[in-house]
């Protein structure tokens, strides 16, 4: 199979780099020393699994340069999916499966405005991994998986298709019963610790430590539930729940991806989540004063990060 890689960051990195150490023809898009350090010396892969390196078929930052590909997993930013979107119309075909693995709840509809509907499958990852140093992927934690499906949850012939490919690349992969869910339930998560990570500036352990803000973190959540539920997706307490597990069992230290892009001062994911909540909510008449507080007062901040 012909993979495309779209994006060399921590999660393109390691999932491409594991399609590419398990014999598929990978091209992988980079840009800048990432790019110039990958095609002078491969991509190397640090992981708690297994080091490994690889040295994939082509790496370009040149679309023009890249074979039809039949698969294109998408490694960006939630907010850069739609320009890359457009980059890809021009090389893909009818057979073309693209794969978002982005965090945020609404990858699939922003796909759809720009690529044909019957190419585009929904999904998403669970690992903790980021680029190190240029032609450097470190993955640090969680065991990594991917979570795919197709838009209306029909068991494809293309479904079957992709788990193959993820088997030989020994990535654990799962096909759910109801994808929207489960991209919602990482959502719920990410969502929630992301905004008020980037406003207090703080690891999650020292937010659990405050009643005040533990507090403001669970208030969060519950208007995304409130959100998903007016859209139609099951999410429950018992999701609730397991998100305050989860959130309960990050060690000292843990940030979000998009926390450490709002402290760093550069773009975020910022629209994506509680953004993406207020905007959802305000059309769906309910009210999400805790995200529009956390919203409004980044909000500046995403501005001046994304004139430079």
């Amino acid at each position: 199979m012909n993979i495309l890689i779209f994006g060399i960051g921590g999660v393109g990195g390691y999932f491409g780099g594991k399609l590419a150490q398990a014999g598929f023809d990978v091209t992988m898009i980079a840009r800048g020393k990432h790019l110039e350090a990958i095609k002078k010396n491969g991509l190397e892969v640090e992981s708690i699994n297994g080091n490994f390196k690889v040295k994939p078929n082509l790496v370009t930052d040149n679309l023009a340069e890249v074979p039809t590909p039949e698969l294109v997993i998408l490694g960006v930013k939630s907010w850069q999916i739609q320009e890359v979107a457009k980059q890809l119309k021009p090389i893909i075909s009818a057979e073309t499966m693209v794969v978002p693995l982005q965090n945020g709840a609404n990858n699939v509809e922003k796909l759809q405005e720009i690529l044909p509907k019957k190419n585009i499958l929904a999904g998403l990852c669970h690992i903790v991994s980021f680029v190190e140093k240029p032609g450097k992927v470190k993955h640090v934690s969680f065991e990594p998986r991917i979570t795919f499906g197709e838009i209306d949850n029909s068991k494809s012939e293309r479904i079957q298709q992709l788990k193959s490919v993820f088997d030989k690349a020994e990535i654990t992969n799962f096909n759910p019963e109801n994808i929207q869910l489960d991209i919602w339930k990482k959502f719920l998560f990410i969502a929630t610790i992301s905004g008020l990570g980037g406003l207090t500036r703080v690891s999650i352990d020292k937010i659990r430590e405050s009643e005040y803000l533990y507090d403001l973190l669970q208030k969060t959540a519950r208007e995304i539930m409130l959100v998903a539920r007016a859209k139609g997706i099951p999410l429950a307490e018992e999701h609730l729940e397991k998100v305050f597990e989860l959130i309960q069992n990050q060690p000292q230290g843990t940030t979000a991806s998009t926390q450490r892009d709002i402290m760093a001062g550069r773009p975020s994911e910022l629209e994506n989540f509680n953004g993406f909540i207020v905007k959802e909510a305000e059309k769906l008449k309910i009210s999400t004063p805790v995200n529009k507080m956390i919203y409004e007062c980044l909000l500046p901040m995403e501005m001046e990060a994304r004139k430079n």
